[in-house]
């Protein structure tokens, strides 16, 4: 038997224990847009580059709640400082201060249910 032969990655899934309070904060919150629903289980949202990010409730689709924190999602956008800002003004709070690595920017924050994320640009090859 050959082994399965990986062509991409198709999506990343979210745990959330409260799919109505994901779906506000992915989408009221952050802005991205809803591209399909899974019933009362999770909800889809389109990012760049044909990526998807997925919250699942997780006791929906048969797994136990554990927040994603071993690293963090890296959301792309084109001026960390502004969406920052923009972000605070919203509520979000981010854990320490804007990191610059001299080749991009960083800025780490959680969802609603702990989830690891960061808004990320990369400013130099």
């Amino acid at each position: 038997m050959q082994p399965a032969t990986i062509k991409g990655l198709d999506f990343i899934i979210l745990p959330t224990q409260d799919k109505n309070r994901a779906v506000g904060f992915y989408h009221d919150t952050l802005g991205l847009e809803i591209d399909s629903h899974w019933g009362d289980r999770g909800v889809e949202f389109k990012l760049g580059s044909g990526l998807t990010l997925a919250v699942a409730d997780t006791a929906a689709i048969g797994r136990s709640f554990a927040a994603h924190t071993a690293g963090a999602i890296a959301l792309g956008v084109e001026d960390v400082d502004a969406a920052v800002q923009a972000l605070q003004a919203k509520g979000v709070t981010f854990e320490g201060d804007i990191i610059d690595s001299g080749v991009c920017k960083m800025a780490f924050f959680n969802d609603p249910d702990g989830n690891s994320l960061m808004l990320h640009h990369r400013y130099a090859p």
